[in-house]
């Protein structure tokens, strides 16, 4: 797990429980060797040892406790762990109170209700040794049971914490690599925004004005009748004209590249190919009306809500086939996105804001919204999700 505010409470965590299996592994190898050095008895004292020794260094191994390994290899790692407790606490009493070290392993390591079970086998192991060894006590049965129940308070609510940190972490993380989106997004849009402007410039201002010096020299051309004037004026002429091409090109270039087929259909059906080839997902192109001839802003908004709309479809809506329509009306044009994915629930609001793409469909809105237009998001668990945005034709040449 990366650094995160809860990381000190797992690191806490993790070196309580080494410091507990430490210091109850060095309680029982003290007890033996002092029993070793008041008797001179190595049997059972000497294997106590021995077998304390070889359980402290397979606890040692404790990949599966750090990296949470899964599969096979924690398993075993656990059972040896088990084993080993068992016949030391079958030969010493002293080793019975190293099974609350592996009531947390069993509920870290292994999953629920499975951990509850290892834990209550456990415990019905720990009351028979105790029993065996010093007889039967409340104390001795008591005991080994309310340290399982607080072993398995204390590993359930870690388990819950852990889950926690983890969500947490994911949604800093794609909150993160949204925001660094949003930002792409916003220096691309500017960009864009920018050689539209300057296209514009350049279409009103110079483009005009050198259509208008070719005409007008083209009527000077057939009004005089000087051979010297008439072929400065046709020079003239064809200088204008080279210039006027050369502005377009600069135009072209400065425009949107997905507009380069000069049609805002011929774009989307072409957005929907690249989207269908590249994701899986079926989408169908619908023109309806007449298509006329609109204003650079009005087009770029259109494009740059299909591609967004599309990009939510793919990586959001899991669906199957969408379809855009374009509408042509008299004073306004339409476009209308819609799926056949999950969808998801508004709340109430019509800016998706419950949506993970919801930073797309704001940018979306407050596009249109220059525009004088608006954008409209019905949407529902398990039917899918309509887009559609709206923007008039004559308030925004």
């Amino acid at each position: 797990m990366n650094h995160s505010a809860l990381t000190p409470v797992f690191t806490a965590l993790r070196v309580g429980l080494h410091a507990l299996v430490l210091g109850l592994a060095c309680y029982v190898l003290v007890r033996a060797c002092i029993s070793v050095a008041s008797t001179g008895r190595w049997v059972p004292e000497g294997v106590v040892i021995g077998v304390c020794v070889l359980f402290v260094a397979t606890y040692a191994a404790a990949g599966p406790l750090r990296s949470r390994r899964r599969g096979t290899f924690r398993l075993l790692w656990l059972a040896a762990l088990t084993v080993e407790w068992v016949v030391l606490a079958a030969l010493t009493p002293d080793a019975t109170f190293l099974v609350f070290p592996l009531f947390f392993l069993a509920l870290h390591l292994l999953p629920v209700p499975w951990s509850v079970v290892a834990v209550g086998v456990l415990t019905l192991v720990a009351i028979l040794l105790f029993g065996w060894h010093s007889g039967w006590t409340a104390g001795g049965i008591l005991g080994p049971l309310i340290g399982a129940a607080v072993a398995v308070a204390i590993g359930l609510g870690y388990r819950a914490l852990f889950r926690e940190a983890q969500e947490r972490e994911r949604l800093i993380r794609d909150l993160m690599e949204t925001r660094e989106q949003l930002a792409a997004s916003e220096r691309q849009a500017g960009t864009l925004g920018e050689r539209e402007r300057l296209a514009r410039e350049l279409h009103d201002t110079v483009a005009q004005g050198l259509s208008s010096i070719q005409l007008l020299l083209h009527a000077a051309e057939r009004s005089t009748t000087d051979p010297a004037a008439l072929d400065a004026l046709r020079l003239a002429r064809e200088t204008a004209a080279t210039d006027l091409a050369e502005t377009r090109r600069f135009i072209r270039e400065l425009s949107p590249p997905a507009l380069d087929e000069r049609s805002l259909p011929a774009a989307l059906a072409r957005l929907a190919e690249q989207t269908t080839r590249a994701s899986g997902v079926r989408v169908s192109v619908r023109v309806s009306g007449e298509p006329t001839p609109l204003p650079m802003p009005v087009e770029t908004a259109l494009l740059r809500a299909a591609q967004g709309s599309l990009a939510n479809v793919v990586q959001h809506a899991c669906a199957a086939s969408a379809g855009l329509t374009l509408s042509y009306m008299e004073d306004a044009v339409t476009l209308d996105v819609v799926d056949d994915g999950h969808g998801f629930d508004t709340g109430g609001s019509e800016d998706g804001a419950g949506h993970p793409g919801s930073f797309g469909l704001r940018a979306m809105r407050e596009r249109a919204a220059a525009l004088g237009g608006e954008v409209v998001i019905e949407s529902a668990p398990g039917r899918g999700t309509a887009v559609a945005v709206t923007l008039p034709i004559g308030g925004a040449s």
